[in-house]
């Protein structure tokens, strides 16, 4: 018997749709925690977020606490009146090489102008960085950079 080019494409469209729904996603694999805790920064601004920016809020994982994987994470945005998020300008990178992981959150989670809610992200074990960026309609970006570990 012999199996359409269209029927196999939709066998292995399911199937990677199942295993997508079975394991949580991965923020960062194993290499790129790797690669990143292993090298010094390319570079390093430091510079003061402007006055009135938004601020975002870790509600969790909670940061004091340890942190196993997988993880919740929740964001909360909190602009200055009368100004309001922009979810579209919604970033995140890791680590030192500022790697853009920005769609994979998206790929699971949506990004609205109160935050962002992912209900499991997988992380390897060991230390991570994670800058978040946000702007709002007044064209101020509030920056965020976490650091942590997981158990």
């Amino acid at each position: 018997m012999r199996l359409s080019p269209a029927l196999l494409s939709a066998f292995f469209i399911s199937l990677t749709s199942i295993q997508a729904i079975a394991d949580p996603l991965w923020l960062v694999t194993p290499e790129e925690m790797s690669e990143s805790n292993h090298s010094k920064p390319l570079f390093s601004i430091k510079a003061v977020p402007p006055l009135d920016a938004p601020i975002i809020e870790i509600v969790a994982p909670k940061l004091d606490a340890t942190i196993n994987s997988p993880t919740p994470i929740l964001l909360k945005f909190s602009p200055k009146a009368p100004a309001t998020v922009k979810p579209e300008s919604f970033k995140a990178y890791y680590g030192s090489f500022q790697i853009d992981i920005t769609s994979r959150l998206l790929g699971v989670a949506q990004v609205t102008a109160q935050g962002i809610n992912l209900k499991e992200a997988s992380l390897p074990k060991g230390n991570h960085v994670i800058t978040l960026n946000v702007q709002d309609s007044e064209g101020r970006v509030g920056s965020r950079t976490i650091e942590f570990e997981i158990k």
